[in-house]
Formats: C-alpha cells, sequence, structure tokens
C-alpha cells in the first residue's frame, strides 16, 4: 500500500528548486560513500597483489617484519629445515628490497623507489602474467623484468619496449622487450628483458623482478643467505596445519606466539602474554600484550592453527598464504591511519545524508502542516501520514542515487587512469544503495515527530 500512494510524490514534486537540492546533497553522500569504499578496497586489494600472485602453501617470514616494504631480513636455514618434514615438497627463497629508480627522463636526475623482487628463475614462485614466459631473462647477469603497470613516472618503458600498442592485451607479445631498454636502480645499469603485470598499491608504485643472484649485485650490501620470504609448497595430500604444527615442533623454544585477535586467552592452555619495559625512571613496567597470546608448543593443536593461520616461533613467523594476506591487509587496517580514516569517511558521508534529508523532509512537513492537520480532520490516521513521510524519503533515496553513482562511476575512472589503483565500481553499488535507503528512510522516521503533531484543532481553531 505505501507504493500506491501518489501524495509523497505530488509534494515532492510541487516545489522543483527545494527537490533539486535535496536530490544534490543526497548525491554528495552518495558520491562521498563511494568513493570512501573505493579507496579502502583499493587500499587491501592493491596491498595484496604481491602475495596473491606468490606460489606456496605456507610463507614463512622474519617475526620483525611489518608488511611488504617493511620485510626483515632471516636466514634460509629456517626455510631449508622445512625440507626434511614429510608434508613438504619443496622451498623456494624470495629476497624483497627498494631500490632507487634512476627516472632518464628527468635532466636533474631525479630517482623514485620501486620494488624489487629476486627469486631463483627455474623455481617459477610468480604468478603474474607476463613473469612466466620472460622469466628465463633473468638469467643473463643484470636483466630485470619491469612491471607494465606501473606508474607512468618511472618512464616509457613499455613504449621502449615496443609492445604500447598491445597493453590492453595479455599475449606472449604483449609482455615482451623487443628492444634494448636499460635503467639504474641502486646505481646499477640493468637491461629490462621483458614486462610482467602487478600494479602500483599505497606502497609501492611499481616493481621489477630479477634472479636471486641479480638481487645481491643490485644490493650489494645484502648478505647471501639472509632473505625475507621463504615459500613452502607442500604434497599434494598434505595438511597445511599439521605442516605448520610439525615445523614449530621442530624449533627448539618451548612456546610459540600466536594473535590475540582470533584466540583469547583461557587462563589455561592459552596464555597471556606480557610486554616489560623501563620508564624514564628505571622502574620496570609489566604490561599485558593485547595482540598476542602464547600457547607452549605442546599444547599447540591444529585447531588453534585453523583458527589464526599464524605463527611466531624463536626468529621465524610460520603462515598460510591466506594467513600471509591477512598480515598486509591487517597492517594497512590497523597499523596505519589510512584504513581508518577511509572508514571514518563512509560514516560522515552517512551522517551527513541523513543531516541533509532531515532538513528537507522536516521543512517539507512544516510547510505542509495545514494538509496534514486536514487530512488527520478527514479521519487519516498518523499511520498513513508516516507512510507518505517513509515514501518521500524513499523516493529521495532513488533520485539521489542515480546521479550519484553516474558522477562516481567517472570519479573512479579518472582516479584509476591516475593512480593505476584497483577501483572497481559495481560490487559497491548495492551496499551504497542499501545505505542511502537506510540513510534517507532515518531521516525520514526522525520527521515523523512534526507530522504527529499536526492537530487539526489548532490548526483550524
Amino acid at each position: 500500500m505505501i507504493f500506491a500512494v501518489p501524495l509523497a510524490w505530488l509534494q515532492l514534486t510541487y516545489e522543483k528548486s527545494r527537490l533539486l537540492v535535496a536530490i544534490a546533497g543526497i548525491t554528495f553522500a552518495v558520491v562521498l560513500m563511494f568513493l570512501q569504499l573505493g579507496f579502502r578496497d583499493a587500499l587491501f586489494t592493491s596491498a595484496i597483489r604481491l602475495q596473491s600472485n606468490l606460489v606456496g602453501d605456507l610463507v614463512i617470514i622474519s617475526p620483525q617484519s611489518t608488511n611488504l616494504v617493511g620485510m626483515r631480513n632471516f636466514s634460509q636455514r629456517r626455510l631449508y629445515q622445512a625440507l626434511g618434514m614429510k608434508e613438504v615438497d619443496s622451498v623456494n627463497p624470495v629476497y624483497i628490497g627498494l631500490g632507487a629508480w634512476k627516472i632518464k627522463e628527468d635532466p636533474a636526475g631525479q630517482t623514485r623507489n620501486i620494488l624489487v623482487l629476486g627469486a631463483n628463475p627455474d623455481a617459477k614462485v610468480f604468478k603474474m602474467s607476463g613473469a612466466e614466459a620472460n622469466i628465463d631473462h633473468v638469467k643473463t647477469q643484470d636483466v630485470v623484468l619491469f612491471d607494465r603497470a606501473s606508474r607512468a613516472e618511472f618512464g616509457p618503458i613499455v613504449g621502449e619496449c615496443g609492445t604500447l600498442a598491445l597493453k590492453a592485451k595479455f599475449t606472449d607479445d604483449a609482455f615482451a622487450c623487443n628492444n634494448l631498454v636499460t635503467r639504474e636502480v641502486a646505481n646499477r645499469k640493468l637491461t629490462i628483458g621483458g614486462l610482467f603485470e602487478l600494479g602500483a598499491s599505497f606502497a609501492a608504485d611499481g616493481a621489477v623482478i630479477t634472479s636471486d643472484t641479480n638481487f645481491l649485485r643490485i644490493f650489494d650490501s645484502r648478505r647471501s643467505g639472509l632473505i625475507n620470504v621463504g615459500l613452502i609448497n607442500l604434497k599434494p595430500d598434505a595438511s597445511p596445519y599439521e605442516a605448520m604444527r610439525n615445523f614449530i615442533l621442530s624449533q627448539p623454544s618451548d612456546h610459540v606466539i600466536l594473535p590475540r585477535e582470533k584466540l583469547q586467552p583461557d587462563g589455561k592452555r592459552v596464555q597471556i602474554l606480557y610486554k616489560e619495559s623501563i620508564d624514564a625512571n628505571g622502574k620496570l613496567i609489566r604490561e599485558e600484550n593485547k595482540d598476542k597470546v602464547f600457547v607452549y608448543k605442546t599444547d599447540l593443536t591444529v585447531e588453534d592453527l585453523k583458527k589464526t593461520q599464524d605463527a611466531a616461533v624463536d626468529d621465524t613467523r610460520i603462515l598460510t598464504m591466506e594467513g600471509y594476506i591477512d598480515f598486509e591487509k591487517g597492517y594497512w587496517q590497523k597499523s596505519t591511519a589510512i584504513g581508518f580514516i577511509f572508514s571514518l569517511g563512509t560514516v560522515m558521508g552517512f551522517i551527513v545524508g541523513i543531516v541533509i534529508v532531515y532538513q528537507i523532509l522536516y521543512t517539507d512537513v512544516s510547510d505542509h502542516l495545514a494538509e496534514y492537520a486536514t487530512l488527520k480532520a478527514m479521519g487519516y490516521g498518523n499511520l498513513y501520514l508516516a507512510q507518505v513521510v517513509i515514501q518521500e524519503a524513499f523516493v529521495l533515496s532513488i533520485l539521489g542515487f542515480i546521479p550519484g553513482l553516474g558522477i562516481s562511476f567517472g570519479l573512479y575512472n579518472l582516479t584509476k587512469n591516475a593512480t593505476l589503483l584497483p577501483l572497481y565500481i559495481w560490487d559497491k553499488a548495492i551496499p551504497v544503495m542499501i545505505l542511502t535507503m537506510v540513510m534517507c528512510v532515518i531521516s525520514g522516521a526522525i520527521s515523523l515527530r512534526k507530522v504527529q503533531s499536526a492537530d487539526p484543532a489548532e490548526i483550524f481553531g
């Protein structure tokens, strides 16, 4: 019945200018929500691009690592220890570093940091498009593969390779470098042997892949055997959680540290972890660690590892690939302000929309208070009048959402082309539409008090 009443539409369209102002306000709130949700999702999607393109079932990193560009070194001996386990098929070390890419087109010789990935080219550890087809090129000294989805500031590498016309394609020819193209990274002259596609992120604007040997030539201060990521490939029928537990049991330490977010202390098996520090007066301060718990490894179960996907023991941290992805997401969501800011922006857009729609509906009700009182005098109850106001709110939500979607689509494409971030709008269309409807209905519900106060006796008395 609520959608069969035309009164709400007639009232909204009675004053065209007010309706346009209302639509503009709601459109602004819709665009704000779209952009904030889009930037937040682009942050997380771009942050895990590399992790999602690594070949492996389990990952070993240093417990001191924070995120992709904050990976600490650890000894590859820890990784090769895993080869002795019955579940393990192979292991592959990966080196990660940031190198200063000299921008050839800049007369001042400006540099820009680029992500450098090093691995054994015979191991085939990268799943990115173009990587497998061109990986053999990096066996040659000082040859790298360049990420064709890197930001334009690194120079027209794709154009110099002669494949600019094929940039939108994913054939082997599209990832070839047909000309001699050289650049300097970390003061070392390198040759572009081919292309691959990964994409920019908030942490790194571009990337290159090379062999482990070439990586150590580029970063000549790095010691061979001190790696950043260890990839473990399991046998077909092996359980990753059993393999994690067996790896932990093989380490010297008698306890294992687990993320508290997924495993709460119970005072018995799962213990509280404390942090100790010294204050300015030299006094020892012991504080409860809100992020981690510990379990004696003899009490560690496979179920614990299924919950956490993540465990640290001695000088290593072992994770499932899902846990490694969550590790990177968690850094951007909890350890930086960026994730919070984008989430807050979405909430603010929602609140701004509620205020705008409330002001419009409240003014409309106030201007038509005599008409509402007349309807009451004719026998219409508060429920009918409430339906009219809620229907107005619902219609406003649709009228504001449609242009908001169109404007956001244009802004997404503009931002995507400028930043190369993965911005996709259609998976957010339905959630934002629902948020817009809820926003407008809440405003309508707040405005109902004014409708219910319409008293025929006061108006016509």
